[in-house]
């Protein structure tokens, strides 16, 4: 009786090997979508344009009323080391549009990654392209008023930041009354020119995709870092930054704002 009760734990212990190897099988056509969902944040608050309150390192109150930024040259890192990547792809994030939070990366080859790249900003070879191959989100006509593209300085804006903060001086020589963080520079076209271009590197535990799995990478971007993160930034002295030289400080801060926060393996 002994001998049979083992068989039997045999045969099942084997059945369910089987069963989780088969779960495990990856077919090499095996596809499907990352996506990776961008959540702005002020501190721990979620970011509502306009009405989110907060101070910055400097003890000075402010409020965001825009937030875009440009994301490109996309990869993700399998746990073996390996490489995708997703090229010609850009994306343009607005917190004023819920869809634009969401990166979806389509036929994302069956795997485990654990790394995630990409770039704030637009690379130096598409910005210097012909127009007639900037299309979608790098259309500059496509912005209208919100304009994401400098016609004065043939460039894309890669990250802008606007709000109010009653640290502005009240009779400021440019008539602010609200600071303006506009932050472009891909490093010049003929000459060594500033160059802003920031490249973001994560690991995090694996995000799984299978043909019936589409993870998503969660990522929060905290845009009190925007001032502080690197170089403490006021807004009494600097409440309008255009200029890419004056917007490396900018720059090198919000390099170090966004965190993958988790991880959701989700089946379809």
């Amino acid at each position: 009786m002994k001998n049979i009760s083992k068989l039997f734990l045999a045969i099942f212990t084997t059945l369910a090997i089987i069963s989780c190897q088969k779960e495990e099988e990856i077919g090499p056509n095996d596809k499907n979508s990352v996506t990776l969902e961008f959540d702005n944040r002020v501190g721990d608050q979620k970011l509502v344009l306009g009405t989110t309150k907060a101070k910055n390192a400097a003890g000075e109150e402010f409020t965001v009323t825009k937030l875009n930024y440009f994301v490109s040259n996309i990869a993700l890192k399998k746990e073996n080391g390996e490489v995708v990547k997703f090229s010609d792809q850009y994306f343009l994030v607005r917190q004023s549009e819920a869809n634009s939070l969401n990166i979806t990366l389509k036929d994302v080859p069956a795997a485990n990654y654990t790394g995630l790249t990409y770039t704030i900003g637009v690379d130096s070879l598409k910005s210097i392209s012909d127009v007639s191959q900037r299309t979608g989100v790098l259309d500059p006509a496509s912005y209208g008023a919100d304009n994401m593209y400098w016609s004065w300085n043939s460039g894309y804006i890669f990250f802008k930041m606007e709000g109010t903060s009653p640290a502005i001086p009240a009779n400021n020589m440019m008539g602010m009354t609200q600071y303006e963080f506009h932050i472009g520079g891909f490093g010049g076209r003929t000459a060594m020119t500033t160059n802003n271009l920031k490249t973001l590197n994560f690991t995090f535990s694996a995000a799984t995709v299978r043909k019936d799995i589409a993870p998503a990478i969660h990522i929060i971007n905290d845009v009190t870092k925007v001032f502080s993160a690197k170089n403490q930034i006021s807004i009494a002295k600097s409440y309008m930054i255009h200029a890419p030289a004056a917007g490396t400080v900018i720059a090198e801060n919000y390099a170090q704002s966004f965190i993958v926060d988790h991880v959701h393996n989700d089946k379809d």
